[in-house]
């Protein structure tokens, strides 16, 4: 039995999305890096894009019954 319920095409997406938050602040200087509480939610939740992209579960989408993974 598979706890996956993230499809492929939405991992990529997740994966690419986590990657541009958790860098975005070390390659555009904008004022909002400015805010260190902003910046660290920003690329936490990037992190959190990342893992639910490698491990292909996420748990919002089991408690709210989404399933993107195509059998």
């Amino acid at each position: 039995m598979s706890l996956a319920n993230v499809g492929n095409a939405d991992r990529v997406i997740r994966i690419i999305i986590g990657i541009v938050l958790i860098a975005a602040p070390y390659v555009a200087e904008l004022a909002l890096w400015e805010n260190q509480t902003i910046r660290i939610l920003i690329q936490v939740v990037g992190a959190v894009l990342i893992f639910t992209g490698v491990t292909r579960f996420c748990a919002l989408y089991k408690l709210i019954g989404v399933n993107t993974k195509h059998s």
